[in-house]
């Protein structure tokens, strides 16, 4: 959506609702179709001129799209030139001393000045500036910026330094209204802008103490971190319903932190903050109602924070005191595998749950529900781990269940397969109803109360409580994901807006013009500031020692810094269950290190990328297997077949250019996926297609990136499916010919879940992998309700053929999807359903009965994998792998992990054929069916033979089958 700013006759707003004040927008090219969950995103801005006649102009910022959503801003200036300046922000206060400003001062002909208005009262005349209580001449310095102001902000390396005067009072001027402005030898005014002020924040206020509300025998305390407010004062409720509060307390400052004492009485009520501040979105002095970002607990409506005391033994379930005791505790984070769901879909439509707990917390402590026999089975195949989308407090989803509008699904069931009928009712209340994958948070460390029985008081704390301990006792360990790239909202007004009506410009990230950056879809975060880090630091720790939870994936990781995750990591593994009533050290830290946006390339310092996290210890998704595994990518033509999905070997029409060209591009997948189940390992050791010995970063994806980045195995997460994208099922049905069998997809969907679950490194699985999960082809559901989303734990359906997936999102693929949807053999039985998750099972347990398929080094993994039928003369299409364990007679140098199995060989058969290799490195050896695919219920892969004099395979097609040695043997 481009912006543009128009003339107006008056100042107004034509639609309030529509557009946001400007320096919510950004200009980041880089927003990918990926980031696409908020309905706030915004791409671009434009500005244009227009003259008028009278010496006060008037601009109106609007959407090009729609005239009638504009906002105009009024400023009255002799020059267009000065007519916008303060709407940017284009000068940073970078150190007390220190004003950074891309701009050219003529030494001994131009002089800048440093202009500030309590009152937010700055504006252009005639005369220069009008409105001002100080006017501080500033200093060009001739040296650039000193190095310390360049690694924290590399992005204005290059901006000319201008000296601040030492005596000046800088506590007190940020909490004006400021403006640096260059005039001529003759005074007439060159240029302007705003100021950021992170820099200057952080030297003189960075804060370690106690933040939010604290309980004590004598009282509660509340503190605020707002160094540029001018007042605070906190309104508190004996019910959240009423509108005037029972108390209104001013909060005193000391060094930006505002704090007051309050009485024993005020645990159990609600309050929220008055702050009044500069904020540069509006340019006024503006008064803000916002809750704490320190909260724990909200009112039912999100307006008000909760007073609890999570200490409280009335909040805590029974042997609550006892689980860190209880978990199921892996040995090392290389035995982690993991799951991940969303909390509605796991019950939503579960019959066997009560009515009143569908899709929420309380569910998970239903062992005898559908869905907790399922996690039962994954739990005593193996799994270890349960990822939960997002479980914070994040908009678009009213915590007030009777406000949700939903659809008669009884109106659904009959409709067509390729109906379009379903996907436009569901449209209709899609910002309405209860659904959303919750990627747009409001408040980080409170649970979601959509998600409770009772969104008032303690419920959701409680019934979270509730659920993390159920897991705990049935096997898994819950890992959350968290979302602190971005927030939902900003400006002074927004409902849902929070950090930024409290030190407006600080907690997000802003572009050089001083407007939002909005590159991961909205409100970017910068951690790079150090009260946004110590915030995350602090949240990561609540949620640790006060719900007990095992792990975090994040969201975007790569818009966070590099030592914000090791701070947070080295934070959280300080905590010691005798101290702090957790084992800091078992918790397991991982997320999505893509590398775009304005920090891409370290462009706002060492953000936590792929290639920069490398010797950290945290994870991150591998998505160079899942794009080798499939083929393409997700943002690529849906057709494009990948090495599972017959490139080369079964084509489906697509044009993949010659037959030499799908050669190369098959062999080069083959490299790829070898590389990940060698846990991506930098300086793993293989043979490459064209017969070279290269290490894991000298394979290179096609713009010449290396494929490997990691430097130990549990940094590494294969996958090849998320909530994000096609479920495995749905991506596997677009991309194979359509005159196949629906028998052979669900043997390609197992394929692929072998792929990961046999590899080296921590595989992760979207829930319903396992089943077949459809949602009817939608390449995006985070709020296609739940009938796009829904689960079935009864295995009678696997959600194919509901409707054409939401328009949206989706409607340049309908011509794809439709006859898909329409032909009724694309559809799987439920024999189909059953037998997938029998495999899947077999898979995990087949994992976990050798440590092998789980070595904690990089030493180990290149000691023990290797891998056959590589090279220019390989066979096309199939995978072998070998894992030896020490043997004295065989592999005298290698310790011995394993006691039962000598050697392990995984043959991945992905032809549409017949599969025979003769190795003679592997000759000679007692290898057999492994003995959980003897008893497999899958007939196929019984069929592959080893014969050890030869040391010649045979694997039946589209199979994986693995192969051992037994020491007794």
């Amino acid at each position: 959506m481009a912006l543009t700013l128009i003339p107006s006759s008056s100042v107004h707003l034509l639609n309030s609702t529509s557009v946001a004040p400007p320096h919510i927008f950004a200009s980041d090219s880089n927003l990918r179709p990926r980031w696409r969950r908020r309905r706030r995103a915004f791409s671009s801005i434009s500005i244009s001129r227009h003259r008028l006649p009278s010496r006060t102009s008037h601009y109106c910022l609007c959407s090009s799209s729609s005239a009638s959503s504009s906002m105009s801003i009024e400023v009255s200036t002799p020059n267009y030139q000065f007519l916008h300046c303060l709407i940017y922000s284009r000068a940073h206060w970078v150190t007390q001393g220190v004003i950074a400003w891309n701009v050219d001062v003529v030494a001994g002909e131009e002089s800048c000045y440093l202009y500030a208005s309590k009152i937010a009262g700055l504006s252009f005349s005639e005369d220069g500036i009008d409105g001002y209580d100080l006017r501080i001449k500033l200093e060009a310095e001739s040296s650039s910026l000193p190095a310390n102001v360049i690694e924290k902000f590399p992005h204005i390396r290059d901006y000319k330094s201008f000296k601040v005067p030492s005596d000046l009072d800088v506590r007190d001027l940020v909490k004006s209204q400021l403006a640096v402005v260059c005039f001529d030898a003759k005074g007439r005014l060159i240029q302007g802008t705003g100021l950021q002020l992170p820099g200057v924040l952080d030297e003189l206020f960075s804060y370690d103490g106690p933040l939010g509300a604290h309980f004590t025998p004598e009282g509660v305390s509340l503190h605020l971190w707002a160094p540029t407010a001018q007042a605070v004062s906190v309104c508190i409720y004996k019910n959240p319903l009423y509108k005037s509060p029972m108390e209104i307390c001013p909060l005193k400052e000391a060094n930006g932190v505002w704090s007051t004492e309050g009485a024993c009485s005020w645990e159990g009520c609600y309050y929220m903050y008055k702050v009044s501040v500069y904020h540069p979105s509006t340019m006024k002095v503006e008064t803000c109602y916002a809750n704490d970002p320190y909260a724990r607990g909200l009112s039912a409506d999100g307006s008000k924070t909760f007073l609890v005391n999570l200490d409280s033994d009335d909040l805590k379930p029974e042997g609550w005191e006892n689980l860190a005791d209880e978990k199921p505790c892996p040995k090392s984070y290389s035995d982690i595998s993991i799951y991940e769901l969303h909390v509605r879909d796991f019950s939503a439509y579960d019959e066997t749950v009560e009515p009143e707990n569908r899709g929420g917390y309380l569910a998970f402590t239903l062992k005898d529900s559908a869905g907790g026999r399922h996690l039962q089975k994954l739990v005593d195949a193996g799994l270890t781990h349960l990822h939960l989308l997002p479980t914070h407090q994040f908009g678009d989803v009213d915590d007030e269940k009777e406000n949700w509008k939903s659809v008669d699904t009884s109106l659904l069931d009959g409709l067509p397969p390729d109906s379009t009928e379903a996907q436009a009712r569901i449209t209709e209340i899609q910002n309405d109803n209860g659904y959303n994958w919750g990627y747009n948070p409001v408040l980080w460390g409170v649970p979601k109360g959509s998600y409770a029985s009772d969104p008032t008081g303690p419920y959701r704390i409680i019934e979270f409580r509730k659920m993390v301990q159920a897991l705990n006792c049935t096997g898994l360990n819950v890992i959350l994901d968290v979302v602190y790239n971005h927030l939902h909202a900003n400006g002074p007004h927004d409902k849902d807006s929070v950090l930024d009506k409290i030190v407006p410009g600080y907690y997000l990230r802003r572009n050089n013009d001083g407007f939002i950056e909005n590159s991961t879809c909205v409100n970017n975060t910068a951690s790079e500031h150090y009260m946004v880090d110590r915030l995350i630091r602090d949240d990561l720790l609540n949620w640790v020692v006060n719900y007990k939870v095992d792990g975090f994936r994040f969201d975007l990781m790569g818009h966070i810094m590099k030592a914000t995750m090791v701070n947070a990591k080295s934070a959280i593994g300080s905590l010691r269950k005798e101290k702090d009533g957790v084992d800091g050290s078992r918790i397991y830290l991982y997320g999505e290190g893509w590398n775009f946006g304005e920090v891409a390339n370290n462009g706002r310092g060492i953000n936590a990328s792929q290639f920069n996290l490398c010797g950290t210890g945290i994870g991150s998704f591998n998505d160079r297997i899942r794009d080798a595994i499939l083929g393409g990518s997700p943002f690529g033509h849906p057709l494009q077949q990948g090495f599972i999905t017959g490139l080369l070997l079964e084509p489906n029409g697509h044009d993949h250019g010659s037959e030499a060209t799908q050669e190369l591009m098959l062999s080069t997948a083959k490299d790829h996926i070898q590389i990940g189940m060698a846990a991506n390992l930098k300086d793993y050791m293989l043979t490459n297609h064209e017969g070279k010995e290269v290490n894991g970063s000298e394979v290179l994806m096609h713009d010449a990136t290396p494929v490997a980045y990691a430097s130990q195995p549990t940094e590494t997460i294969n996958y090849v499916s998320a909530h994000d994208n096609e479920t495995l099922f749905d991506i596997i049905s677009l991309k194979t010919p359509m005159e196949i069998f629906v028998d052979e997809r669900c043997r390609i969907n197992h394929l692929a879940s072998s792929m990961i679950a046999l590899s080296q490194g921590i595989p992760f699985f979207h829930a319903g992998d396992e089943i077949l999960r459809s949602k009817s082809l939608d390449r995006d559901s985070y709020n296609s309700d739940d009938w796009f989303n829904r689960l079935d734990f009864s295995y009678s359906s696997n959600n194919w053929g509901v409707g054409l997936p939401p328009k949206g999102k989706n409607e340049h693929n309908w011509p794809l999807i439709k006859p898909r949807l329409q032909d009724p053999s694309f559809k799987p039985q439920s024999s189909h359903i059953v037998a997938t998750l029998h495999n899947f099972l077999d898979l995990l347990r087949i994992r976990y009965s050798s440590p092998l398929f789980r070595l904690d080094t990089a030493k180990a993994i290149q000691e023990r994998v290797r891998f056959h039928n590589t090279g220019p003369s390989s066979i096309p299409g199939a995978i072998v792998m070998s894992i030896e364990d020490g043997h004295k007679s065989i592999l005298p140098s290698v310790s011995q992990i394993d006691p039962v199995y000598s050697l392990i060989v995984v043959i991945f058969n992905a032809r549409p054929s017949e599969f025979s290799f003769l190795s003679p490195a592997l000759k000679d050896r007692n290898l057999e069916l492994h003995p959980v695919q003897v008893m497999s219920g899958d007939e196929t892969v019984k069929k592959s033979v080893y014969e050890a004099f030869s040391g010649s395979f045979t694997v039946p097609a589209r199979t994986t089958t693995v192969f051992v040695e037994s020491r007794n043997g």
